[in-house]
Order: C-alpha cells, then sequence, then structure tokens
C-alpha cells in the first residue's frame, strides 16, 4: 500500500514522542490534584464533623442555638447561620447583577477603547482590595451612611417581614442590608470581568446583520449581545454568589451579634457561617466543640460546592448548544 506522499507503508498513526508523555502526565496530575485535594477536605470536614453531630442534643438543622462551652451538653444548629448567609449573600447579589450589567455593557459597547482599558482596570482592581479594608470601610463609612435609609425602609415597609424590625437596634447599621451592600461591591469585579469578556465574545456578523437591518444601538444589545451573554452573565453571578457565601473577615467586622434568633430580616444581626467559625477559631481545643464549628463549615464547603457546581453546568450546557 502506498500512501499519499509516495512512502510506501508509512505510519498514518502520531508518533508519541518523550515529551507529549511528560506533559501529559504533568496535566493529568495537576488535574487530579485538585479533584483529590477537593475530596480530601471533604472527608477530613466530615470526619471530624461526626462525632459533635452525634453528641449534639439540638437538632442540628432548625435549632438557633450555638453553645459549645461544656462537652458533655453540645446544643448546636445552623439555622441562624444559613439565615444570614443565605439572607446577605442575596442582598449582594441582587445589588451587583445589575450594576455589573451596566458596567460591562457599558465598556464593551459604548465607551471608546481609551476609556474601556483604563476603567475596566479601574475596576478590576476592586478585586485586590483586601477584606479588612472592606470591613473597615464599611464599619466606620458605609454604616453610618445607610442608617438613614435603613431606617427609613424599616419605617415605611416594616409590615414586610424583610424590613421589618430586627434582633439589634438599628444604630451602627451593623446588619445584614449593610454586609449586603459591601459584599456587592465585592463582587463587582468577579461578576463584571467574566461577563465582560462573554459579551466580548459576540459574533462581529451578528451585530453588523442587526445593524444593516437598521437596529438601534440598544436592539442590538437586547437581540444579540444579551441573549450571547445571557449563560456567562448568570454563570458569572453565581460565582459571585459562592464567593460571597464564604466571605469571613468583612462580614466579622461589620455584622452586629445578637443573643436573639434571626427573624428573616434585613435589619437582623447575628453570625454567617464563615464570620461563626473565625469568631471561635482561638477557642478550638477541645475535639467536640471544635468538631461543632467544622460541621458548620462543612455546611457551608457543599453549600458553595453546589452553587459553583451549577454555575459551572449553566455555562457548560450553554456552551455545549
Amino acid at each position: 500500500m502506498t500512501s499519499d506522499s509516495g512512502q510506501p507503508g508509512a505510519r498514518t498513526a502520531a508518533v508519541r514522542r518523550p515529551g507529549d508523555t511528560i506533559f501529559r502526565t504533568l496535566t493529568t496530575g495537576a488535574g487530579l490534584a485538585i479533584v483529590i485535594a477537593i475530596a480530601l477536605i471533604g472527608i477530613f470536614l466530615l470526619i471530624k464533623a461526626v462525632p459533635s453531630l452525634l453528641a449534639d442534643k439540638d437538632n442540628f438543622l432548625v435549632s438557633a442555638n450555638f453553645i459549645t462551652l461544656d462537652s458533655n451538653n453540645l446544643r448546636f444548629g445552623i439555622r441562624d447561620l444559613l439565615i444570614v448567609t443565605v439572607l446577605s449573600s442575596l442582598v449582594a447579589l441582587v445589588i451587583a447583577m445589575p450594576v455589573a450589567l451596566g458596567i460591562a455593557l457599558f465598556l464593551t459597547q459604548y465607551s471608546p477603547p481609551r476609556l474601556s482599558r483604563p476603567f475596566a482596570y479601574l475596576v478590576d482592581l476592586l478585586a485586590a482590595v483586601p477584606s479588612i479594608v472592606y470591613g473597615l470601610w464599611g464599619i466606620l463609612v458605609l454604616g453610618p451612611a445607610l442608617e438613614p435609609f435603613e431606617t427609613w425602609l424599616n419605617t415605611v415597609f416594616g409590615w414586610f417581614p424583610l424590613f421589618a424590625t430586627g434582633n439589634i437596634p438599628l444604630a451602627g447599621a451593623g446588619t445584614i442590608f449593610t454586609v449586603g451592600v459591601v459584599l456587592a461591591v465585592m463582587l463587582l469585579p468577579i461578576v463584571t470581568s467574566v461577563t465582560r469578556e462573554v459579551f466580548r465574545q459576540t459574533p462581529v456578523m451578528q451585530i453588523e446583520g442587526a445593524l444593516a437591518l437598521g437596529a438601534t444601538k440598544w436592539e442590538v444589545i437586547r437581540t444579540t449581545v444579551l441573549p450571547f451573554g445571557r449563560s456567562g452573565y448568570i454563570a458569572a453571578s453565581m460565582l459571585g454568589l459562592g464567593r460571597a457565601l464564604g466571605e469571613t473577615v468583612a462580614v466579622l467586622l461589620i455584622l452586629h451579634a445578637s443573643p436573639k434568633p434571626s427573624g428573616f430580616s434585613l435589619f437582623d444581626g447575628g453570625y454567617t457561617f464563615a464570620s461563626k467559625i473565625a469568631s471561635a477559631a482561638s477557642e478550638f481545643s477541645q475535639p467536640l466543640p471544635t468538631g461543632a464549628y467544622i460541621a458548620a463549615g462543612l455546611v457551608l464547603f457543599v453549600l458553595t460546592f453546589v452553587v459553583n457546581a451549577v454555575a459551572r453546568s449553566i455555562a457548560g450546557g450553554k456552551a455545549a448548544k
């Protein structure tokens, strides 16, 4: 048999060189290392949490108590931690999503290149600001500034559960609402940068075709850019939500503690999963009380894992279509 090149018996299979084998092994090992690390973290949390969960004398899922002073009388649950974590993260997402969408559209569709590059760089710089700086800004500047607005919301819309009187005074505005606003600022770089890059991938032929049919700039965005980038925008928002769920230092500085259980109000205080664990980190000396906090960390681990998995599935599912 003669090949197309005229060489009889020429091999059609690709030759595997030693460098290719080494590179493939290294990349496969790097990918497996991440999977193994995540699995080991989950196993560690589970092993450490199970004894404390078995010793817990309250219902772990619905109890608002978190009493771990006595190893023989553990009473802890995640009800309030889950409520505060989810509410603050959702407030951040509701604020950050439209702002990030507007910034991404401005940078990709309206702004001239000489302005879009430095403006995008400025937005990305927000990701480099340490969490403790955001926390100090929230407690010293933003909180007092938001206090009159929160008081107005509570007075006018107090009949609605989200704006009802919380379990802490509004003085200082160390509430879930304030934390949500700070988290929204922290999410902007993540959601904006991913959304911006997705919008830039909109096929030029579709944009030019819409313009050729007489579409206005807004109609081009509505009929081509937004449909093309919708999945990426949602995935970016879900990644931002995962970031908000795990924020620790800023939330710990801003949110006021309360001995009363949460009532689903944005003007409540309390702890998120991460801030609760961080606040008691210096007391991790006995296995069972420490395991109670590790159990809370396990729930947070699963929660953030699910959120990020949903984001990946949204992005992957749309890309496959």
